[in-house]
């Protein structure tokens, strides 16, 4: 018989391989599931992972897609390595759009260089505002925040609906839930002409060096470790456990304001429903893919990214559903957290129950 037997000391080595073994599940029950459906295997997995960066318009979009994922994937790893649950990303996001289209419409009129730094600002402001709620309900209230931050996720998308059904619709849009679009000094410069790119990459990237400097060369930083690993040690040696939180859900929602502002005032140029395809949720698996190292989230946020161009793909020239863009994220996520069992526990053969048995054949014999 088998068991699960608690490791004396975590394995260094499965905590890095066990991303890289969830790849190779995922990518073998993918095979079996295209077989299932009738499709050919190889060329559905080259569909979903190869084409689409096989050219330069393809790692164009690879990036376009890494963006709001590495960004909201920047805060949310502020908020995992202390420990602070936050689910919220994904409401953040949707406000930081919001709050930007808002003072991007104000501002329709206007032109200038400070036009966008404004509108940035204020998607920045208003994902820092929906995390403060969360944040409060926490250290007050006592609230868990798995609940608080998802329900609040709800909460933006409905506000989202709202505006774009109402206030911020498009009188000339022949009735579809939009807002009007931007002025040219309200969206974000492309990084390489001729693709839809943008400034919001480099954004992503400086969130992720962010990160990295915040937890190797601060002592907040230090701080933030210490709450994550003990919440008690961390008050008894007089850190303000409080504050600490405060300050990583307002980092989380931060950048995932900004991520959320980025996107539509770089490749959408308005506010539409559609504006996120589920960036703030797929942000979760990309920390812990990531192993809530910065270059980590870099890589998982470009192979995150991937699934979504190659769902799209496998839709356009395979004619498969749209649910297999979740279908493979799950199934990651799925086989990472199994293979990360396995950084605590290892698998032993029971030899406990033979002990009975054999010392039961030894007293028959004795006793003939």
């Amino acid at each position: 018989m088998l068991l699960l037997e608690r490791r004396p000391v975590p394995s260094s080595l499965m905590r890095w391989a066990s991303p890289l073994l969830a790849l190779v599940l995922t990518i073998i029950t993918g095979f079996v599931l295209f077989l299932v459906m009738g499709k050919d295997p190889v060329e559905g997995l080259k569909f979903f992972f190869i084409t689409p960066v096989s050219d330069l318009s393809g790692l164009s979009e690879l990036g376009l897609k890494m963006a709001p994922l590495l960004l909201c994937a920047a805060g949310l790893t502020v908020c995992y390595r202390a420990r602070v649950w936050n689910i919220g990303a994904e409401g953040h996001f949707l406000m930081g759009a919001l709050g930007a289209s808002v003072m991007a419409i104000q501002l329709s009129e206007s032109s200038g260089f400070w036009v966008l730094p404004l509108v940035l600002l204020t998607g920045v402001l208003a994902g820092m505002v929906w995390a403060a709620i969360a944040a409060g309900l926490k250290t007050h209230l006592h609230c868990n925040e798995i609940l608080t931050t998802i329900m609040l996720n709800y909460i933006a998308l409905n506000l989202l609906l709202f505006t774009v059904h109402g206030p911020l619709k498009d009188p000339f849009g022949f009735g579809f839930p939009q807002s009007v679009m931007f002025s040219d000094s309200a969206l974000l410069p492309a990084l390489i002409p001729g693709t839809r790119l943008h400034l919001g990459l480099a954004f992503g990237l400086l969130a992720a060096v962010a990160v990295w400097v915040l937890f190797a060369r601060s002592f907040i930083g230090f701080q933030l470790n210490v709450v994550g690993q003990d919440h008690r040690a961390a008050e008894f040696a007089g850190f303000g456990v409080r504050r600490l939180t405060w300050f990583a859900f307002l980092i989380g929602g931060a950048t995932a304001g900004l991520a959320g502002a980025s996107e539509v005032t770089g490749p959408i140029g308005q506010l539409v429903p559609q504006v996120s395809p589920g960036y703030g949720y797929t942000a979760i698996i990309v920390v812990f893919l990531g192993r809530m190292n910065a270059l980590g989230i870099v890589a998982a946020s470009a192979l995150l990214a991937l699934t979504f161009i190659g769902g799209e793909m496998l839709q356009i020239a395979m004619h498969m559903p749209k649910a297999v863009t979740g279908l493979f994220q799950g199934l990651l996520l799925f086989y990472l957290l199994t293979c990360d069992a396995f950084i605590h526990y290892r698998i032993r053969r029971r030899k406990a129950a033979l002990q009975p048995l054999s010392a039961a054949v030894t007293t028959a014999s004795q006793e003939a």
